[in-house]
This record gives C-alpha cells, sequence and structure tokens, in this order.
C-alpha cells in the first residue's frame, strides 16, 4: 500500500477532480471570463516562481558535463518531436487529441521530478539540476517556436493565435526573468516557504486545467472522444515512454557515460514538464482547443511517474548491493 501511494501521484488525482468538476460544472459567460482571468494571472505568478526558484550556484556546479547535457537537451527537442510526428500517422484518434500528442513531445522535461528520481536512483544530482532547469529555460523560447513550425506543417499550425509571439513574452518570458532577477531579494522567503508556493504553483495549474476544461466541454468535448480513443492514446503514450527509455539507455552507453551521467540523461531526457506544459498551452491555443490538447500531456504525466518510480528504485537498489 505505501509503495502505492509514492507511485501514484496526489496532483494527478486532484487534476483528475479538476477535469470531473470542469465537465459537470463548466464556467459558463461571465463565469468563464472570470476563470479565464484568474488562469492568466497564475500562469504569470508560476513563471514567476520558477524563474525565483532558479539558482545560479547549482547551474555552475553541474554545468562542466556538457556532453551530458547536449544529449539531454538532444533527446528532448529532437528525438521527441520526431517521435510525435510520427504519432501523426495514427488516424483512431480524433486530430485535436493527435495534436496533443505532439505538443506533449515539443515539451521541456520535469525539474522537480527528475531531480528526485535521480537522487533516488544514486545519480548525479547536481547534473539533473542543471539540464532539467537548462531544459526548461530553453522550452519557454523552443518550445512554442517548434508548436508554430511543426503544428503547422501537419495543418493545425491555424489553432496559434497571431498574438502568440507578444503572450508568450508577456505572461512567460518576463515573469521567468523577472522572477529570477528578484532572486538575490526574495531566496531567503522562497526557500522558507517552498511547501506554501509548491501549493500555489499547483493551485495555478488546477485554474488553468479548470478554465480549458470548461471551455472545452462547452464545446462538446465528451462527446467527440470514446472510450476507445482514450484507451488507444493511453497505449500510444506508453509507447513513446518505452522508446525514449530505451532510446537514452542506449545512448548513454553509446557516449561512453559514467553510470550516475546515465541516470540524469535517462530521467531527465524521458520526461515531460506537465507544471510548464499546461501554461504554454493556455497562451498559445484557443481556449476551446486547449483540453483535448492537453489530455495526453496529463495520461503520460501519471505514466512517466509510475515507470521512472519502479526504474529508480532498481537503480538505487543496485548501486547500494554494489557498495
Amino acid at each position: 500500500m505505501r509503495r502505492l501511494r509514492d507511485i501514484l501521484d496526489p496532483f494527478l488525482l486532484l487534476l483528475v477532480c479538476t477535469v470531473a468538476l470542469a465537465s459537470f460544472l463548466p464556467a459558463r459567460g461571465d463565469a468563464a471570463r472570470i476563470a479565464g482571468a484568474a488562469a492568466d494571472a497564475g500562469i504569470v505568478l508560476l513563471f514567476f516562481l520558477h524563474g525565483a526558484k532558479l539558482s545560479r550556484e547549482a547551474i555552475w556546479s553541474g554545468a562542466r558535463a556538457w556532453k551530458l547535457h547536449l544529449a539531454t537537451l538532444g533527446t528532448t527537442f529532437a528525438v521527441f518531436p520526431l517521435i510525435g510526428l510520427a504519432t501523426q500517422q495514427v488516424g483512431a484518434i480524433p486530430p485535436s487529441m493527435r495534436a496533443g500528442l505532439l505538443f506533449l513531445t515539443l515539451l521541456p522535461s520535469t525539474v522537480q521530478s527528475s531531480i528526485a528520481f535521480t537522487a533516488i536512483a544514486r545519480g548525479n544530482v547536481a547534473a539533473a539540476v542543471v539540464s532539467a532547469s537548462f531544459s526548461n529555460l530553453l522550452g519557454i523560447v523552443l518550445t512554442p517556436l517548434l508548436v508554430a513550425g511543426l503544428m503547422e506543417r501537419i495543418g493545425t499550425g491555424n489553432l496559434i493565435s497571431l498574438s502568440s509571439v507578444e503572450d508568450i513574452l508577456l505572461q512567460l518570458l518576463l515573469p521567468f526573468i523577472v522572477g529570477h532577477l528578484a532572486r538575490p531579494w526574495i531566496s531567503g522567503f522562497v526557500n522558507r516557504h517552498r511547501a506554501m508556493l509548491g501549493r500555489v504553483d499547483r493551485g495555478s495549474i488546477l485554474l488553468v486545467v479548470y478554465s480549458a476544461f470548461s471551455a472545452a466541454v462547452v464545446e462538446g468535448l465528451w462527446h467527440q472522444v470514446s472510450r476507445d480513443e482514450l484507451l488507444l492514446l493511453a497505449g500510444l503514450c506508453i509507447a513513446i515512454l518505452v522508446a525514449v527509455l530505451l532510446f537514452t539507455l542506449a545512448l548513454g552507453r553509446l557516449l561512453g557515460l559514467a553510470r550516475e551521467d546515465a541516470i540524469v540523461l535517462q530521467f531527465c531526457g524521458s520526461k515531460k514538464s506537465l507544471a510548464t506544459g499546461v501554461p504554454i498551452a493556455g497562451v498559445l491555443f484557443p481556449a476551446s482547443a486547449v483540453g483535448p490538447i492537453l489530455l495526453p500531456l496529463m495520461l503520460f504525466h501519471q505514466i512517466q511517474l509510475m515507470a521512472c518510480a519502479v526504474l529508480a528504485r532498481r537503480y538505487g537498489a543496485a548501486a547500494e548491493r554494489t557498495r
């Protein structure tokens, strides 16, 4: 039972409850406008806090492993997108959900869980901090560029509004930079109240999800998606994760990485960030399109946590046996 609690992400349960609430009680009219404004404010706060949490000392301490970081970024922003393009050939799921699969593969890596799993597996934690942080920092710019280029190529580029560049600058990049520049003055507060700020992070994401799924439900989302399509979507998410885990394992051996660095490549290179993906989707896409686009990401999020939790424990146990 304890292992089950460790694997299941409580935040995912909150996400499921939020989707259920939006499905039965979607925001409409003035309520939808208020929810949308609150979600926009939450996105700004979320990226301000991301900037404030980014430690320059941690970056410099692990930045020497350049071969590892290039391999991780290459997996995240090159190999994953190629897999995402391959999924567009699956015609058994709706186009909006195929677009969601592609969007999922264009996102940066997670930060907290990548570092946590690396620590459990007895990997190079400092390098994991660098790889995950660089991935998220670059993702603010690279993900929208990849979305614009690749989604236009598959015929879904019309989902992206013309004001997306301005929204990215004002809602994502500017708050991130301001938060990081303010770090010398607010780092003490951030470090003392990490638990509270973590709840603020999650609350912001839940606001965006509720606003997005409310708009999608009003547009008839659950009448457009069948149970078989959801099962197929989950199967595709599992297949994507397995493919990338095998690729990063082989790449680590090919590059001759030390065991500790190979673990970083596998955990930082194989995961995608829900915390970054939800607000980016809220900025890039119209409200009615965000719900179905986020479905693959929400499924992949829990699948990656379960798989990496098992792997991290096995790697950690193996490291203990060799001591």
